[in-house]
């Protein structure tokens, strides 16, 4: 570990104080509580992950989830499995059937995307919810699965205690000027352009 002198140490402390009073001055100036609309987008990996912690977060507090798979369905995720264990506190819906390349079934696609809809709003709806989590929504949009201005008409009058996260990539214009918090997560490096396939644990 490398020696601090006393000076060094001063000139710290003196600069945290300040940085202190200055984050404390911006915390104070924050009064707003609401349901917030998240959107995690992005070529990046790691959308649907972070939504996940955004969850289990929840969970800590006490409040109740519910999750809406619209696309993935195809493969199992150990995500379910490790989710189940909080018993009734998470309502989990898987409702999609892969992606369009396989399913190779235009209708069934919307279908299927509807009634994932419809489940979303039926949680969204649930006043002892406190976090809806709708994973790769954004891949039903993208597809015109599902009329957008109807679905951030229904996300923007959700009721006002309600948090909502959206994943999946492409988000539309429409969605993120909607949204209170949007991430676009980046791709520097990927694993699968070494050739390394999808693994439990980390891809599902």
């Amino acid at each position: 570990m490398r020696e601090i002198d006393e000076n060094e140490a001063e000139r710290h402390k003196a600069k945290m104080e300040k940085r202190k009073a200055v984050q404390d001055a911006e915390v104070r100036d924050k009064t707003v509580e609401k349901g917030l609309l998240i959107v995690n987008t992005g070529p990046g990996k790691g959308k649907s992950t972070a939504a996940f912690g955004l969850a289990l977060r929840m969970l800590g507090h006490g409040r109740r989830v519910g999750v809406v798979q619209f696309i993935k369905g195809a493969w199992h995720c150990g995500e379910k499995d490790a989710f189940a264990a909080f018993g009734d506190q998470v309502s989990w819906h898987t409702m999609g059937e892969g992606f369009t390349w396989e399913t190779q079934d235009l209708k069934r696609d919307i279908a299927a995307a509807e009634r994932a809809w419809g489940k979303a709003e039926e949680l969204m709806a649930d006043p002892t919810i406190g976090l809806v989590v709708l994973d790769e929504l954004n891949i039903a949009l993208r597809y015109d699965y599902l009329d957008l201005e109807r679905v951030v008409t229904a996300l923007t009058n959700r009721r006002e205690d309600l948090h909502v996260v959206v994943t999946g990539r492409n988000a539309k214009p429409l969605l993120t000027e909607a949204a209170d918090l949007v991430t676009e997560m980046g791709q520097v490096k990927h694993h699968f352009a070494a050739g390394v396939k999808a693994q439990k644990g980390i891809e599902f």
